[in-house]
């Protein structure tokens, strides 16, 4: 008890710290080591990769998605201090506007985020942070056998590359995409304790505007991608990209969390 109690006074206290009382001092130190990680991995990269490739991309992408979760969870803390504010959002605020606007996109519902029982915003979830990275940690060597396929099943030349190219982007994106997005939602899912009925529920809600999302961003990242880029940098490539691409899974994934967990406590209310 003395050490749940130690531990609880502990991490209030260091999600209670804030820089220009706006950005949560704890999630800037993480994302702080998770960038000297990258730093180390970006000075290293081909050293390590000559060595080990498929290790190294599975760190690699393991990094990057710790990073995009990070930028993930600052964001709500971002947006739940403002709205914490006397008066809510202001619009002299342009960081919390902007947070706002994509919300509306988004939409976190105040109601879920901001329980009345608490003063302070949730505190930095190492568990999703695992969660994430453990997910691209396992699907890096997935995505790097894909690649590979895709270099060898069409091959740039000098005389051909945009064709090639474009026939990478086209089957990425009508085979591996939708493939991809239905092992994310399945494994997060899994991992926050659902099972069977709740995959189900989340596929059925999320799949399509994901899908319908990633149709708008990828093929152009992927065309440059499979065009400009050696093969042993595209995943890496791909990660980059995708940190805003995965904060944005992140943020759809969790806005998913509450509203379920609110369900299955009241009554009154159907379960999905």
């Amino acid at each position: 008890m003395t050490w749940e109690l130690t531990r609880r006074r502990i991490a209030r206290a260091a999600n209670s710290k804030f820089i220009f009382d706006r950005i949560p001092l704890l999630h800037a130190v993480i994302f702080f080591i998770e960038m000297m990680v990258v730093a180390r991995l970006v000075t290293r990269f081909n050293a390590y990769y000559d060595e080990r490739p498929v290790l190294t991309m599975m760190v690699t992408n393991a990094v990057l998605g710790g990073i995009a979760d990070t930028v993930a969870q600052t964001i709500t803390s971002v947006r739940e201090r403002a709205l914490r504010k006397p008066g809510g959002i202001s619009k002299e605020d342009p960081v919390a506007v902007e947070i706002h606007e994509l919300d509306r996109k988004n939409p976190l519902y105040e109601r879920d985020l901001i329980p009345d029982s608490k003063l302070l915003p949730p505190p930095f979830d190492f568990e999703r942070l695992t969660r994430f990275m453990a997910y691209g940690f396992a699907m890096a060597p997935v995505q790097y056998k894909w690649f590979s396929f895709l270099s060898r099943a069409f091959p740039i030349t000098k005389e051909a590359s945009f064709g090639p190219a474009m026939k990478r982007m086209a089957f990425d994106q009508l085979v591996f995409a939708p493939f991809g997005i239905a092992c994310f939602f399945t494994a997060m899912t899994v991992a926050e304790g659902g099972g069977r009925r709740a995959v189900s529920h989340k596929l059925r809600d999320m799949y399509v505007p994901t899908l319908k999302a990633n149709f708008m961003v990828w093929p152009a990242v992927q065309l440059i991608n499979f065009k400009l880029m050696p093969v042993q940098f595209q995943l890496p490539f791909v990660s980059t990209v995708g940190i805003a691409w995965t904060a944005y899974l992140s943020l759809t994934n969790s806005s998913e969390e509450v509203p379920q967990a609110n369900e299955a406590r009241s009554p009154n209310i159907r379960l999905p």
